[in-house]
């Protein structure tokens, strides 16, 4: 009887045994599947927006329609320039004018270059353009602004401008007359499209408004030939140039002119002209 009592027991205790066993088989299963889950779910972030942002902001567009829209949108800009490098505001925005056509040309739509300012030593980015000769490399500016501050800092770096500096910030003649001099721009008309651009639109007004007190023209003695027309009624470029001995494209040149459109009470550049003795 003991002997069966201790058999039993003895198959009481392997039984006990082997369940303990397969319990602690499974669960380190169960522990590494979870861990395995755990880590394929790692998040990371984009980095897309932030490149966007700063790409839309670098290019604005601003839609000009006109020389009065130009004026506008750019004086505040020549007046500041005239506050810091004294390069009068009137010669600036006329240089702007004329030399980008009113912000139309090719150069300051695409590479808001308002000046014609060329490469140099430029390191920055570049556009190609038809100039004096084929394919000429010029400053290409994230803003229209830029061009402006690189406008100031042409002229005041460059020795060959210096004596601009001796003249007096309202006299807008005489700034004229020394770009030419001082070889900014080969066309021997130069000065005069300068000026004819700042009497038209009085932008002489914005040098008065920095410097404070209003700058007084001289005026030329009729032996000397008159230099300006003023239209009245009826008048045409035709007309204009006929009695000045002139040509419709030399009217057109002297003043600034894209078309023959002219309005009472304009005034425009004209050559001296005996009949007026």
């Amino acid at each position: 009887m003991n002997k069966i009592v201790l058999i039993v027991l003895a198959c009481m205790i392997f039984s006990c045994g082997s369940k303990k066993a397969v319990t602690k088989k499974k669960d380190p299963r169960k522990t590494n599947t979870e861990r395995v889950v755990i880590q394929k779910e790692t998040p990371k972030s984009p980095e897309i927006n932030t490149n966007e942002k700063e790409s839309g902001v670098n290019v604005p567009k601003t839609t000009i329609s006109s020389t009065e829209d130009y004026i506008a949108t750019f004086s505040a800009i020549a007046q500041e320039e005239m506050r810091l490098y004294g390069i009068p505001a009137s010669i600036t925005i006329a240089q702007g004018i004329l030399e980008s056509s009113s912000g139309k040309g090719r150069l300051s739509v695409e590479a808001n270059n308002h000046f014609g300012i060329k490469c140099h030593d430029w390191t920055g980015d570049r556009i190609y353009h038809d100039d004096d000769a084929s394919q000429e490399c010029f400053r290409k500016y994230v803003d229209a602004k830029y061009s402006y501050r690189d406008h100031s800092l042409f002229l005041t770096t460059r020795p060959r401008y210096s004596k601009l500096f001796d003249l007096k910030k309202n006299d807008y003649e005489a700034w004229a007359k020394e770009l030419k001099a001082a070889g900014y721009a080969t066309d021997r008309k130069y000065p005069d499209k300068l000026i004819s651009l700042i009497e038209r639109y009085e932008l002489h007004k914005l040098d008065e408004a920095v410097i404070g007190y209003k700058y007084e023209k001289p005026v030329a003695s009729n032996r000397t030939g008159a230099t300006t027309y003023t239209v009245v009624k009826g008048d045409t470029l035709y007309s204009i140039s006929r009695k000045y001995d002139m040509t419709v494209k030399e009217l057109q040149d002297m003043n600034g002119l894209s078309d023959n459109a002219i309005s009472i009470g304009q005034e425009l550049v004209v050559k001296p002209s005996s009949k007026n003795f």
